[in-house]
């Protein structure tokens, strides 16, 4: 059993470290780790490439040069190297943890490890998240809290699982839908929740997500996006009446 730790970059020099770091500096190094790169034009490679020497030379204890790999390369944006990583990847479980976002700590994969070992046939696993700005200071959880009980339904508040706390089952892990251009990994962990027999879940963060600034036009853009992909898993009236719902207490919710 083996978890693939992927993680997507493009002119990342300012946050990739510290997300490689909090990969690298696990207890537990049962994990194959992969970076994806789009062709960065500052010093992401350089970075890349001095952790690589780092790891051959040892400094990470537990952790094998054949344990990382990375590719450079131009891509079609984020969701194509979601959907490369996914295919290059050699573990049973794939795990996305962009540049800027991080492990929760040192101790996160051992705890994921243990709920597979006591429930083996758990193919969607979860947990919970804490948001950090650009400077890695910790601004509080998400206004949408991971259900104990995931069902279907629960989807139609939005993505109630950030998705840097979900591990799932290659075996279930469809590519990404790259006619979405913001909002597919709402679409995928839907999917990849459709697809399981059994969701676990970790009542404790598994992850830290990087919450960068957001323009009205790509919001404007996610709200349709996630309209399309709520009408096409749930039908128009569920998806209008959720939408109904949503637009209420939008003014009274925390922005993320």
């Amino acid at each position: 059993m083996k978890i693939s730790i992927i993680t997507i970059t493009y002119n990342a020099e300012h946050v990739l470290e510290k997300t490689m770091l909090s990969v690298l500096n696990q207890t537990n190094t049962n994990f194959e780790y992969i970076i994806i790169d789009g062709n960065s034009k500052d010093n992401t490679v350089s970075i890349i490439q001095k952790m690589a020497q780092k790891i051959q030379e040892g400094a990470f204890e537990g952790i094998r040069s054949d344990q990382f790999k990375w590719i450079s390369e131009p891509d079609k944006g984020l969701y194509d190297a979601m959907n490369k990583g996914i295919d290059v990847s050699t573990g049973d479980f794939v795990w996305f943890v962009n540049a800027g976002d991080k492990v929760y700590n040192s101790e996160t994969l051992q705890k994921i490890y243990d709920l597979i070992e006591i429930e083996k046939d758990c193919d969607f696993i979860y947990g919970q998240s804490v948001m950090i700005d650009e400077q890695d200071r910790e601004i509080g959880e998400r206004h949408k809290i991971a259900p104990k009980v995931l069902r279907l339904n629960s989807f139609l508040n939005g993505l109630v699982i950030c998705h840097q706390s979900v591990i799932v089952k290659k075996s279930i892990a469809s590519h990404y839908n790259m006619n979405y251009s913001i909002a597919s990994d709402y679409d995928w962990v839907i999917r990849a929740y459709q697809n399981s027999e059994c969701q676990g879940y970790i009542d404790q963060y598994l992850s830290k997500f990087m919450v960068a600034g957001v323009s009205s036009q790509k919001r404007q853009l996610a709200w349709k996006e996630r309209y399309m992909i709520m009408k096409e898993h749930f039908g128009i009236i569920k998806t209008i009446a959720a939408h109904v719902f949503i637009v209420l207490k939008y003014p009274f919710s925390r922005k993320y």
